[in-house]
This record gives C-alpha cells, sequence and structure tokens, in this order.
C-alpha cells in the first residue's frame, strides 16, 4: 500500500515533539512503512522531554538541526526545515513515497534558508509538477476546500476566477470520491460576498464569477451554491453537506479552527501523491516545554495512512 515520508519541519518548533508522540502511537506495521526526514537530535531530545523511547525508524537527516535549541528559530533550524522537506519530496518524485506528512514549517526562517515559495503547497506543486493544487481541511466535523489560498484580501477578487473555482470543485469531487468512498458527494460553494451578492446589490462576483462554475455537471457530485456565507458553514456543521469550497482563506479557515482545531488535518488535492499536515503552526512559544497537543499531527499521519488504503 506503499511507503510514507514524514518531515520534522522546524526542529527549533514543536515539529520534534508532534512528530515523536504521533510516532509512538503507530502500530509496528505501520512504523516499517516510515522514513522521517529530519535530524535525530532534536528526536531523540524531544522523546526524552516527553518521557518515551524514541520509536524504531527509518530517519534521514541532514545535520543543519542537530544542535538547534527548541523555542530559538535562527538560520540553521531555517536551512535544516528546507533541507528535510526538499529532501523528501525529491524521494516521493522517485517514487519510494507514496504519501507525505509534513510537520510544520516557518515561512519567514524557510524563507531566510533558502525556501523560494509561499508555503509547503506551493512548493509540493511545482517540485512534483502538479498544475492544479488546492488545500482540503478535513476534520470529523468540517470538510472544508479553498478556492485560493494566501493572498491578502485586497487580491483575493483578482485570482478568483470561474475556472479556478470550477477546478477546484473538480479536484474536491474527485478526493471525496477516490479517498473518502463518496459516490455522490454534496458539495457547497459558499459565495464571496455578504449574502452572496444579494443579487448584485452587494457585489457581482458570485453571479458572475462563481454561479457559471456550478453550471456544468462535475461526474455525480452534487452541487450547490453560491450560498449565504454567514449560513453556509452552520448547514454543513448539521450535516446538509459533505464538503464545502471556500473562496479565500479565513473565510474556510475561521470555521475549520473554531469547530475542528485540535483534530483537523491539511490535505493537498491534486499531487500525483497524498500530502498531509497538521493544521497549526511550529508554536516556538510551547516548544521544548513537553506540553504541545499531537493530536492534529496523529490525525494527519492516520488520515494518510487511510487514504492510502482507501486507493489500494
Amino acid at each position: 500500500m506503499g511507503s510514507l515520508g514524514i518531515t520534522l519541519g522546524d526542529p527549533a518548533g514543536i515539529g520534534p515533539e508532534i512528530v515523536v508522540a504521533a510516532l509512538a502511537a503507530l502500530t509496528p506495521a505501520k512504523l516499517a512503512r516510515c522514513t522521517i526526514y529530519g535530524d535525530r537530535g532534536p528526536l531523540e531530545r524531544a522523546a526524552k522531554l516527553l518521557g518515551v523511547a524514541l520509536p524504531e525508524v527509518t530517519v534521514v537527516g541532514n545535520g543543519d538541526g542537530e544542535h538547534v535549541v527548541a523555542g530559538l528559530p535562527d538560520e540553521r533550524s531555517g536551512a535544516a526545515q528546507v533541507g528535510y522537506l526538499e529532501a523528501a519530496v525529491a524521494a516521493a518524485k522517485r517514487g519510494e513515497h507514496a504519501a507525505l506528512v509534513t510537520a510544520p514549517i516557518s515561512k519567514t526562517w524557510a524563507r531566510r534558508g533558502g525556501f523560494q515559495f509561499l508555503g509547503h503547497t506551493e512548493m509540493l506543486a511545482a517540485r512534483l509538477g502538479a498544475t492544479d493544487v488546492a488545500m482540503f481541511f478535513v476534520g470529523p466535523k468540517l470538510k472544508i476546500a479553498l478556492a485560493t489560498v494566501h493572498r491578502p484580501l485586497v487580491e483575493v477578487v483578482l485570482e478568483l476566477t470561474t475556472d479556478r473555482v470550477r477546478g477546484v470543485i473538480e479536484l474536491l469531487a474527485a478526493s471525496l470520491a477516490r479517498d473518502f468512498g463518496l459516490a455522490s458527494p454534496r458539495i457547497g460553494v459558499v459565495g464571496l460576498n455578504p449574502h452572496a451578492g444579494e443579487d448584485g446589490l452587494l457585489g457581482d462576483e458570485d453571479h458572475e464569477i462563481i454561479a457559471p462554475a456550478l453550471e456544468e455537471a462535475c461526474g455525480t457530485a452534487v452541487l450547490s451554491g453560491p450560498l449565504v456565507p454567514d449560513a453556509a458553514f452552520r448547514d454543513h456543521l448539521h450535516g446538509r453537506y459533505d464538503a464545502l469550497v471556500a473562496m479565500y482563506h479565513d473565510q474556510g479557515l475561521i470555521p475549520v479552527k473554531l469547530i475542528d482545531f485540535d483534530e483537523s488535518v491539511n490535505v493537498t488535492l491534486g499531487l500525483p501523491i497524498i500530502r498531509t499536515s497538521p493544521d497549526h503552526g511550529t508554536a516556538y512559544d510551547i516548544a521544548g516545554k513537553g506540553i504541545a497537543r499531537a493530536v492534529s499531527m496523529q490525525r494527519a499521519l492516520a488520515l494518510a495512512f487511510q487514504m492510502l488504503e482507501q486507493r489500494a
């Protein structure tokens, strides 16, 4: 069913702690399918901090993060996290991994370490040759894909096109069928403006950009929208839809982090491999204190294995 690569993220953040905690919950059979891309030093220190043994697992490091201090990011931690990610993606591109699970990186320190992308999603798309990708957040209560991601709000309308909205709907429908076993998924498409534009009184984008994206059939998916934003997420929570497409980052992420924060998983749609990650950041303020919650990382690993099995 394929092997799985796990990146340590920023070794100065909570990555080592949540990775060790997540590994400790795996069965020996699943551990045998994992390769960790990160230095052993941060992993061993995290295991000691948590009072657990570092599981027997393959570790591929680059040495940059060996002596990084938890909670104190610097140029070494920046270079280390970039190196871990590049090594894991290169291995996946060679066919060594069918899935990647990525612990959090720091955009600031990664950029200082030579990272030229806005985030994981953009880098994975470029390295793996994916022309159309989307962020998809999967929690126990909400499933939300984003039409646009890391863009200032003033630029969202400039990037939002009918083709883009349509492409995300198609990626989401394919994943819900392939990875979650939903033959006819019910997908709600959230409007951009208050009241979904109120027939043009509050903006034309819902009618002119979003609505045309729903006009053509999308396999066996059942599409609804543009939905009034302030009601759509409540309706999804109450079971009216299997998933939603939100138009911009905070529109989708505020409800995700309000309802499913500890358990939500970020999935990248459109890649030739599976990619999941926890839905939080490096949390430097609590790194090295042994109090980081590993639930989202555990869910990211569990979902990656689930998707591998579903695809198999």
